[in-house]
């Protein structure tokens, strides 16, 4: 058992009296050095060798004064000698050593002073010989201790998801694969973990595959196989005649050795790979980091983007902050001077319970586990108030069997049951280094319950209490996670079939996000616990999408209806990613709901997906991620005001045959010149914003007699013919008996075109303003007949602001519709003949100003970095006009244009929806 820090400290101090005055390397170098590692509780005899032989990089023979392999290299001079050329010395024989013997550190000395080389942080600590006592704490790796820094991505993290990654290759190649493989590779880790990190006595685990293993790798199958039935076998039940190396050993428990695995085979490249394991500080690894790129290694296309499948610590502290660790804070500021009440918050934060339904890896409940216990620290640290304990065990309540998990996945179930012993004996080393005292946990008692299996067909409940009459006192205080990102086009019949029996009775229910099944299940745990005195809240990271356009109508009503559901806290869309190289980024919301009210809520807003939020205090959150009223926007057929009716565009259904680039246009018209009068520039969103030129075969108005003297044009109409009688769609079959046209025809005089998809980098989507003989495609929104008014006005920021709020997403892109975005758009009450004048003012010198760069593209105008002066000059007079339709005071950022807009709409449809009393069903009146 590693020595308190009390006790090495004290060490540490007779140490530095006894060596006090001496000079002489060759007399008693060897003695200061057992002394030094007897400070520690190590004997230097068993971890590191004196006057080791190895060729420096000139290829001479050297002798190393001591080393200690894959941890730390010492050369000693005497008194007085170089400590600058000592330390090169010591580096010029890192050549000779295999890469598992490489140390981590370097350390120089002249018995007077010391000079600590850390070479994986490049740091270097300078200190004398009385001064020992303070720098102690810098070689706590000898005695086992490791102080943890968190780091988003961590090269230690990457390499030994790398090695680990290689081994399951090889096992599996020889065979070894699925259940037996997934629970060896976790053993591994665990050894290799243990073996860093005091849980085993500091490198045992190193030692015995060095010293007792074949370097072919033959024998190396039966040594694990036999050391899992050792770490599973208590001490006194164990063989008398027992081996010292395995006795040394301590029991495990925890089952994690318990189930009989079948016998492996390993060859020496393979044992080469554990042993260069062997030799990474697993001291700082994060379980919370690590087990995602551990579990990406089984995956080999995974592996080739390692490192940008974890999900950082940042961001899930994102979550867990606002969610119970900040008000837990606040709560021990307010009563740190009370100990009656220091020591009830203590007891509650003990009796916390933790769910996370669809966990992974465990990352969200690790990170959780860790926060917690750094908190009970402070409480601790607080109650003794410097006083001195011999027995700091009895002091820490919280322990992991507080956490509890679902995972689809049989893999990283185990990871994540694994990883929460090893976040929770990563704690007990910071308490030992705290309090002075050795803390461990061991033999493992208490575990996480990580449930293997579908969470959406799981009664969360079972997972903490099965027997019916333990329902009232016991369940989860906090659900948290991060359920799968799967968008209703990617899901599989399986996770269809989950949402049809989550949403058993929600009709379209299947346009909904996956992730929303986890807030229907979470409500309906909510519904259970309705007491404030038992109150459950949650927060999940859920995609976008789920709080804009028309999933919004149909998944928060129905979420309305389950529960008095209140949102207490949210983060505005932001990109879930980490730093690695080559990540992977999805576009996120984070959302904490609870059935309990709290007076004060905070929505995180952010200046770009990228950033950092800005936390604003607001009395209500609504489905939109805006403060305000609770109003949703719904589906709608007809415009909210009198104003035209928006249209898709025109969709051919033509197999292509109709359809000709600039050049196919050219090349028809030289062969058949006749049909030029029956092309027209076709207009799609990618040709509209980027100087594209499409053109087709518009032959609405084409005489029969017209078309036989075309044998080119009869041909083509042909081929679209027999591709709409090929379709398998009866609709498209039927369209076959008028093969020239396209399926949608529409041609007004004038229209104002949105683009369906633009980027959400742009302050405004490009509209356009066009008048006949142009032909839009299905690519984009027409509104016919429309004005430079309702041009001006669609083109404003009050209209922007309420696109960017209600319409969908394509990934983070805008995704515009009429029935959600401009059918529910409400448009100025009343606007005076002069402001309709102004507004259309405004809106021809938009077009003035766009008309001046002939030769770039909308794309290019429209990009925030490229865009004109002129050009944003005249926006921001069409935004003042069309804001003096709304009100005379200007409105002071993007904020309050939304919740003006809000509303309004609420103002608009107030009576609007009224419901059919036999049929339940609402019924849409007329527009205003």
């Amino acid at each position: 058992m590693p020595l308190s820090w009390n006790e090495i400290k004290s060490r540490a101090l007779t140490f530095s009296k006894e060596w006090e005055n001496e000079t002489s390397e060759d007399a008693e170098a060897k003695s200061f050095w057992d002394g030094f590692f007897n400070v520690f509780g190590i004997s230097r005899r068993r971890i590191a060798t004196f006057e080791q032989l190895v060729k420096t990089f000139d290829k001479k023979q050297g002798f190393i004064d001591l080393l200690w392999k894959g941890t730390i290299l010492v050369e000693h001079k005497s008194r007085g000698k170089s400590l600058d050329k000592a330390y090169q010395q010591a580096k010029d024989y890192f050549p000779g050593l295999k890469e598992a013997e490489l140390p981590k550190y370097i350390l120089v000395s002249d018995f007077e002073n010391f000079r600590l080389y850390d070479l994986e942080t490049s740091q270097q600590h300078d200190f004398t010989l009385n001064k020992f006592v303070e720098s102690v704490h810098l070689f706590g790796f000898i005695a086992g201790y490791q102080k943890r820094t968190y780091k988003e991505q961590d090269p230690v993290n990457i390499e030994a998801a790398e090695l680990m990654g290689k081994l399951h290759d090889k096992l599996k190649a020889m065979g070894y694969e699925g259940h037996a493989l997934e629970v060896y590779l976790v053993r591994l880790v665990f050894l290799l973990f243990a073996d860093d990190t005091n849980i085993f006595e500091k490198g045992i685990f190193f030692d015995y595959l060095d010293l007792n293993t074949k370097e072919d790798g033959s024998d190396l199958a039966a040594h694990l196989s036999q050391l899992f039935e050792i770490l599973n076998t208590q001490k006194e039940k164990r063989l008398r005649n027992l081996d010292e190396s395995l006795a040394a050993f301590p029991y495990v428990n925890g089952k994690l050795f318990e189930e009989r695995l079948p016998f492996a085979a390993f060859d020496s490249e393979m044992r080469k790979i554990l042993v260069n394991c062997c030799g990474l500080n697993w001291g700082k690894i994060s379980p919370a980091i690590f087990g995602s790129l551990f579990q990406s290694v089984m995956d080999e296309k995974a592996r080739r983007n390692l490192g940008a499948h974890y999900t950082s610590e940042k961001n899930i502290l994102k979550l867990i902050k606002p969610l119970f660790m900040d008000e837990l804070w606040v709560e021990f500021e307010n009563v740190k001077d009370d100990k009656r009440k220091l020591q009830k918050l203590h007891e509650k934060l003990s009796k916390l319970r933790f769910l996370d339904p669809a966990c992974g890896c465990g990352n969200f409940l690790i990170v959780a586990y860790r926060e917690l216990r750094e908190l009970e620290m402070e409480i601790i640290k607080q109650q003794l108030k410097g006083q001195t304990v011999t027995d700091i065990s009895s002091y820490f309540t919280i322990d992991v069997d507080s956490f509890y998990g679902i995972e689809y996945e049989e893999f990283p179930a185990q990871i994540a049951q694994v990883a929460m012993w090893l976040i929770d004996h990563q704690m007990n080393m910071k308490a030992s280094e705290t309090f002075g005292e050795y803390y461990v946990r061991l033999p493992l008692r208490k575990s996480a319950t990580i449930v293997h299996g579908n969470a959406l067909r799981i009664d969360w409940q079972d997972l903490i209490d099965p027997m019916p009459w333990e329902k009232e006192r016991a369940q989860f205080n906090y659900i948290l996670g991060n359920p799968p990102f799967v968008g209703f086009y990617l899901q599989t019949k399986e996770q269809k079939a989950d949402l049809d029996l989550v949403f058993y009775d929600l009709k379209n229910h299947g346009m909904l996000d996956y992730v929303s099944a986890w807030y229907v299940k979470a409500c309906e745990y909510l519904k259970r616990f309705s007491k404030e005195t038992s109150a459950v809240k949650v927060a999940f990271v859920s995609t976008n999408s789920i709080t804009q356009g028309e999933q919004v109508g149909l998944l928060w009503n129905y979420l309305f209806s389950k529960i008095n559901l209140k949102i207490l806290f949210a983060h505005r869309t932001f990109k879930w990613n980490n730093e690695a190289k080559g990540n992977a980024g999805v576009y996120v919301v984070i959302i904490g709901f609870s059935n309990v009210e709290t007076q004060i809520k905070r929505l995180y807003d952010y200046e770009h997906v990228k950033g950092d939020p800005n936390e604003l205090t607001v009395s209500n959150i609504t489905p939109y991620l805006t403060s305000g009223k609770n109003v949703i926007v719904i589906s709608r057929s007809k415009p909210l005001t009198n104003v035209p009716e928006m249209i898709v565009g025109n969709l051919a259904y033509d197999g292509g045959y109709l359809n000709f680039t600039k050049a196919e246009k050219e090349e028809f018209l030289s062969k058949e010149p006749s049909a030029k009068k029956f092309f027209k520039k076709l207009i799609g969103a990618k040709e509209y914003l980027y100087n594209g030129e499409k053109w087709c075969l518009w032959l609405t108005e084409a005489a029969p007699s017209e078309l036989r003297e075309m044998p080119l044009v009869m041909e083509r109409i042909k081929q679209v013919k027999k591709f709409r009688e090929a379709s398998t769609a009866e609709s498209t079959r039927r369209l076959a008996a008028t093969p020239a046209l396209f399926r949608d025809r529409n041609e007004p005089n004038t229209f104002v075109l949105i683009p369906r998809t633009s980027s959400e980098n742009r302050l405004y989507i490009p509209l356009g303003f066009f008048k006949k003989d142009s032909i839009v495609t299905d690519s984009c929104l027409a509104l016919p007949n429309a004005n430079k008014y309702h041009f001006g006005v669609l083109f404003s920021s009050m209209h922007m602001v309420w696109m960017k709020y209600t319409c969908g997403r394509l990934e983070s892109r805008y995704r515009y519709s009429k029935d959600i975005v401009y059918n529910n758009f409400p448009w100025p009450e009343s606007s005076t003949e002069k402001q309709i004048r102004i507004v259309e003012e405004a809106a021809q010198a938009v077009l003035d100003a766009r008309a001046q760069f002939p030769n770039s593209s909308l794309a290019d105008l429209y990009d925030p970095n490229t865009m004109p002066p002129v050009l944003v000059k005249a926006h921001l007079q069409l935004d003042k006009a069309v804001d003096l339709c709304y009100r005379p005071q200007p409105f002071a950022n993007e904020t309050k244009r939304i919740e003006f807009l809000f509303e309004l709409y609420d103002k608009y449809t107030a009576g609007l929806f009224v419901k059919d009393k036999k049929t339940k069903k609402k019924k849409e009146n007329e527009p205003l």
